[in-house]
């Protein structure tokens, strides 16, 4: 009764809930996320693994997969981050995990293995937008947004107690910095390469892959270095309010960011900030103005809409600019479920 009482708290703030739309048999991924997550049905429901075994089967996964060369890869093996952004793996590897694809899958793990055989920097475990199946990601390509980005999937896949991810998740506790207007940029390697991800300012989409990739651990497996970077990394966004310029809460960081995306890849927004934060159990007051932004784009009907997509550019579509999104809605509902609930 008490369950009930707090999710019966939280929706009557909306204007209307669209849950049965997210329940609809069309999107089998957000389907079983708005049946476990919002609902809260057990994953041993009958109804729940039916839903689970449907990603597999029907809408995008199954057209990504189709498209997919017997290596585990899409276009060529060597493009898979820059010449063919966004149909290349790196992107559809993202796109994958989103959505919930099974991580028991021969050809998800076809492609998380060539994600770390092209990718990965054997020397230092971060990933590299350039690589060969030979060397490995080039020791001087590794961004930081896409080394969270690969870390969180792989993890996502299963791959926490694999070696290689280990070191990809010292990578992120050991390199990644929240440098808030430093007088004196970061000096050294990785520092000295991409200006535009250290710098004087840490780019905040290191921060947030990062975090993103760490929140995917459970707390009784988190390292203490695991611990301190997800404070520290924590409370770099809620510094700056999640999308505001921390030295002045007046000013938005970036305009992009207040508009409601999916899938986000190397970018970001309010949304995405807020599930990450929200899944560590963080409820700060920082946070508020950009929840009541989250709660500001919802319709009359109960759902919200896909502001600004990448969608028409990836090995297949999935869902349209400007119209009523299923993952916008699932995804605004999980942060307003965990923040009020």
């Amino acid at each position: 009764m008490e369950n009930r009482d707090r999710m019966n708290t939280w929706k009557s703030r909306l204007q209307a809930d669209a849950t049965p739309w997210l329940l609809e048999d069309n999107n089998p991924s957000v389907q079983y996320l708005t049946l476990t997550e919002i609902e809260g049905v057990p994953v041993s429901q009958p109804n729940v693994q039916a839903s689970r075994n449907n990603i597999m089967k029907t809408g995008v996964i199954p057209k990504i997969l189709a498209k997919q060369s017997p290596g585990g890869y899409w276009e060529k093996a060597e493009d898979f981050y820059i010449r063919t952004k966004y149909k290349g793996s790196v992107w559809t590897f993202i796109i994958l995990a989103e959505l919930m694809a099974d991580p028991q899958d021969q050809h998800v793990q076809k492609t998380c293995e060539f994600i770390l055989d092209w990718s990965q920097d054997r020397k230092s475990g971060g990933f590299s937008y350039r690589g060969s199946l030979k060397g490995g990601g080039y020791h001087s390509g590794i961004i930081p947004c896409l080394t969270g980005n690969m870390t969180w999937g792989l993890i996502r896949f299963g791959y926490l107690d694999d070696p290689r991810v280990r070191q990809a998740i010292d990578w992120i506790t050991t390199y990644q910095r929240f440098d808030d207007g430093v007088s004196i940029a970061p000096q050294g390697w990785p520092y000295d390469r991409f200006e535009q991800c250290w710098g004087k300012h840490t780019c905040t989409l290191g921060v947030v892959k990062g975090l993103k990739a760490l929140a995917e651990i459970s707390p009784r497996r988190r390292t203490k270095s695991v611990k301190l970077f997800i404070q520290n990394a924590s409370e770099f966004l809620l510094k700056h309010h999640v999308f505001r310029q921390s030295h002045n809460l007046d000013r938005v960081s970036k305009y992009k960011w207040t508009k409601l995306w999916f899938p986000w890849m190397w970018d970001t927004d309010v949304l995405e900030q807020l599930l990450i934060l929200t899944r560590l159990e963080i409820r700060d007051k920082r946070m508020r103005e950009a929840v009541d932004l989250v709660f500001s784009k919802q319709g009359k009907n109960g759902k919200w809409p896909l502001e600004d997509t990448y969608n028409g550019r990836f090995q297949v579509n999935i869902e349209r600019k400007g119209k009523p999104s299923k993952w916008v809605t699932l995804n605004a509902l999980r942060v307003l479920k965990k923040y009020y609930g």
